[in-house]
């Protein structure tokens, strides 16, 4: 019904006008600007970064929020988010309506799937997950250079490499591939709101490596939860293949070997493996660590137990992991300490020794321990489950460095 509305009366200094609205999508009314459950057009915005040691408080003080308010909310944020998990680079928003006053709200997104409001005013913090989409999609591609640099070539997500890495990295060593070598993958790719961020489940991974067929495909029920190969064997080995994400093994387990540093022959009964300063060493195993010191020669080292039988030995760190000291239990794939050189070391790398019932050993050579194997009653059920993941990576059109990504349904709809 078109009725008169409004007159609005405008003034200049040359004449009055009168100007007569007819229906109420006449007037000028700005369209909501959305974000977190507030209208921006309601507040005073500013949006930043976080910055190196910048904190919370720094942060609130700065628009005008006092130190107890700011003490207050720290506390109140506790059971669902630590004010010191701040992050360099994470951005933030602060919405007040009045400027000559304190803030009205701070709002950290700590990453796309989640954001974090301080309700400054009623000193209240509370967490939002936001709703995600799973997509079900495949990826295949050519190795170039890396698989790594392979992926981002092909504008995949550096987390698929991860998770790749992840499932295959007992069978695989990802820091020697070879062009050539092929790789395929089955995931899910997480969105919110259309925009892409990320990469959920990784069901299924197949990699070429030197012309040997590598499978890892996820298997998950109440007994088991990980990655298998064609026969129904875990991937996840006892042992890691190596300490380190190295660049090339240095010197090998020799009783012969001439020493760079000592200029005569002295036995090397480890394995050097070379990377940059600071990259991180992992134990190889579950254990407890019955050495974290330093001497002349080995420099900074650890040393670890795993059971009766199998000890190893970490030397020329720089530094070691956090928490990392004598009697401390650790878990396989769990930092230890970092990359260095010092002792009698010539450049960065780490001597990894290892011992089998008291003796030193060439790990390369050895028949290592197996995970326990899945029960055979399990296996017609992973076989199942076997054939239609496998026949998925196989249906895949490998295409030389080129990305082949088929998106099928959406999976499910889901707060993470």
């Amino acid at each position: 019904m078109a009725v008169a509305l409004v007159s609005l009366i405008i003034s200049s200094s040359a004449r009055i006008k009168d100007i007569h609205i007819d229906t109420l999508s006449e007037l000028p009314f700005p369209e909501k600007n959305l974000r977190f459950g507030f209208n921006l057009n309601d507040y005073n915005a500013t949006e930043a970064l976080i910055e190196p040691n910048q904190f919370l408080a720094e942060i609130l003080l700065n628009h005008k929020v006092n130190y107890q308010t700011v003490a207050n909310l720290a506390e109140k944020a506790k059971p669902v988010f630590s004010v010191r998990a701040l992050r360099t680079g994470k951005p933030y928003l602060i919405l007040n309506q009045d400027t000559s006053t304190a803030a009205d709200y701070f709002i950290y997104e700590p990453s796309p799937l989640s954001f974090v409001v301080f309700d400054i005013k009623n000193q209240n913090v509370f967490k939002t997950e936001r709703e995600v989409t799973r997509v079900r999609k495949t990826a295949s591609g050519t190795i170039s250079s890396s698989l790594w640099q392979t992926m981002m070539d092909l504008e995949l997500d550096y987390e698929l490499a991860a998770k790749m890495e992840d499932a295959l990295a007992w069978s695989v060593s990802f820091h020697h591939v070879q062009n050539g070598d092929e790789f395929k993958a089955y995931y899910d790719e997480l969105y919110v709101e259309d925009q892409r961020v990320g990469v959920g489940e990784l069901y299924a991974a197949y990699f070429n490596n030197s012309n040997n067929d590598y499978y890892a495909l996820r298997y998950a029920n109440d007994k088991y939860d990980g990655y298998y190969d064609l026969e129904g064997r875990p991937m996840k080995k006892v042992f890691l293949k190596a300490p380190v994400k190295y660049t090339r093994i240095s010197s090998k387990y020799n009783r012969n070997r001439f020493h760079p540093v000592l200029r005569r022959v002295k036995a090397h009964l480890g394995t050097d493996y070379a990377a940059p300063y600071g990259t991180p060493i992992y134990a190889v195993a579950n254990g407890v660590v019955t050495k974290a010191s330093r001497t002349k020669g080995n420099g900074n080292y650890v040393k670890i137990r795993h059971d009766k039988i199998y000890e190893t030995q970490y030397l020329h760190m720089q530094g070691f992991g956090k928490g990392i000291g004598s009697g401390v239990q650790v878990k396989q794939g769990q930092v230890i300490g970092y990359v260095g050189s010092t002792g009698l070391a010539t450049g960065p790398h780490v001597c990894f020794r290892f011992w089998k019932n008291g003796k030193q050993v060439n790990h390369l050579n050895l028949n290592l321990p197996q995970p326990d194997p899945m029960a055979k009653e399990e296996l017609p059920r992973y076989f199942e489950v076997r054939d239609s993941l496998k026949l998925i990576l196989d249906q895949i059109d490998q295409m030389p460095t080129v990305a082949q990504l088929a998106q099928s349904e959406i999976v499910d709809v889901t707060a993470p």
